[in-house]
C-alpha cells in the first residue's frame, strides 16, 4: 500500500481473523492502523483514545479490521490538517459550557439540513443518550422546530436554524442569544456550526456511508428548487413559473408564453406578441415599451415610459 502522505510503500498489515470490505463508493480507501506513519498515527490515537472513546460509544467509528469511519478516516490523509481538526471537534463535544442536549440540538439541526447521513447516524444516537426524544428528533429530523420547554435550548435551536439556512445571524436572534448564553457561547455555537459543515461537505464529497446494516435516515421529500438566475433549473414559487437554462440558453413558461435568450438575445412570446432584446436594444411589436426580468416593465429613457 502507498502511504497517503508521502507516497512511500509502507506495510499494509490487516488484523488477523478480521474482515476488512471496502464500503461501495468510497473516494478515500479505509486505511489499515499497521499501514500508517507517524503522523497519522499520532491522529489515530487522538481519535480512538480521546474523550470519544471513553465508556461504551454511542455510535461505530471504528469497524472491526480497526479502521476509522465516518469523517475520521479523511483526517488521516492530511494529518497535519485532520489532526488540529479533531481537536477542534473533541473542544466542541466536549469543551464548552453547553449541556449535552444544546449541543446535540445544534448538531442534528446542521445534519438535517445538509442531509448528512452518518452525521445523522451519529448524533441521533447521541442526542437520544442525552434525552432527546421521538417527538424531538422526528422534529429536527424534518426541518421543524420541536418543542422545547428549556428557553436556553430555543435559542440554540433559532440560532443554528438561522446559522445553517441563512449563514447569518440577524440582530434580533443575535441579542436573544448573546442575552441569553452568553457572548462566549454565541462564539462557540458559530463555530460548532462551522465544523459540522465542515464533516458534512467531507462526508459527502469523499462519499462516505453508514456502517454496515445501518438504516438510512428518513428524510423528508426535497422541497421545490427556488428559481435562479445565475443558471440551472429551477421554481419561482412567487409566480408558479418554471425556468431552466439548457446549453446558455433561457427559457422560461409562463401560462403557455415562453422566453428564451441565445446569443444575448431575449424573446417572450406572449398571445403572439414578441418583444426581443438583441445587442442592448429592446423591441416590442405594437408598443414602444421594454421587458424587465424582474416582471414589470422596464424604464425608457429616451421616452420617460415605464
Amino acid at each position: 500500500m502507498i502511504d497517503p502522505v508521502n507516497g512511500e510503500p509502507v506495510n499494509d498489515r490487516r488484523p488477523a481473523g478480521r474482515r476488512g470490505r471496502e464500503p461501495v463508493g468510497t473516494r478515500l480507501p479505509l486505511l489499515y492502523p499497521g499501514s500508517l506513519g507517524d503522523e497519522q498515527r499520532a491522529v489515530y490515537e487522538a481519535v480512538t483514545g480521546g474523550p470519544r472513546a471513553d465508556g461504551r460509544p454511542a455510535f461505530r467509528f471504528v469497524d472491526d479490521a480497526g479502521r476509522l469511519l465516518g469523517p475520521f478516516n479523511a483526517m488521516l490523509y492530511s494529518p497535519s490538517v485532520g489532526l488540529p481538526l479533531q481537536d477542534l471537534g473533541a473542544a466542541l463535544r466536549f469543551g464548552t459550557a453547553f449541556t449535552e442536549r444544546e449541543r446535540e440540538i445544534a448538531t442534528l439541526v446542521v445534519a438535517a439540513h445538509l442531509r448528512s447521513d452518518f452525521e445523522w447516524y451519529a448524533h441521533e444516537r447521541t442526542g437520544r443518550r442525552a434525552g432527546l426524544g421521538d417527538d424531538e428528533m422526528a422534529a429536527l429530523r424534518e426541518g421543524r422546530a420541536p418543542m422545547l420547554a428549556d428557553v436556553r435550548e430555543r435559542v440554540v435551536y433559532e440560532a443554528v436554524r438561522q446559522l445553517t439556512t441563512e449563514r447569518d445571524l440577524g440582530d434580533a436572534v443575535f441579542t436573544e442569544a448573546v442575552a441569553t448564553l452568553g457572548r462566549a457561547a454565541v462564539v462557540e455555537l458559530v463555530t460548532l456550526v462551522g465544523y459540522y459543515s465542515t464533516l458534512a461537505l467531507h462526508l459527502r464529497v469523499f462519499r462516505v456511508g453508514l456502517p454496515d446494516g445501518e438504516p438510512q435516515p428518513e428524510w423528508p421529500p426535497d422541497p421545490e428548487p427556488e428559481w435562479s438566475p445565475e443558471g440551472g433549473s429551477g421554481w419561482r414559487p412567487e409566480s408558479g413559473t418554471a425556468w431552466s437554462s439548457e446549453g446558455g440558453s433561457e427559457r422560461r413558461s409562463e401560462g403557455g408564453s415562453e422566453r428564451s435568450s441565445e446569443g444575448g438575445s431575449e424573446r417572450r412570446s406572449e398571445g403572439g406578441s414578441e418583444r426581443s432584446s438583441e445587442g442592448g436594444s429592446e423591441r416590442r411589436p405594437g408598443g414602444g415599451h421594454g421587458w424587465s426580468p424582474e416582471g414589470g416593465p422596464q424604464r425608457r429613457p429616451e421616452d420617460g415610459h415605464e
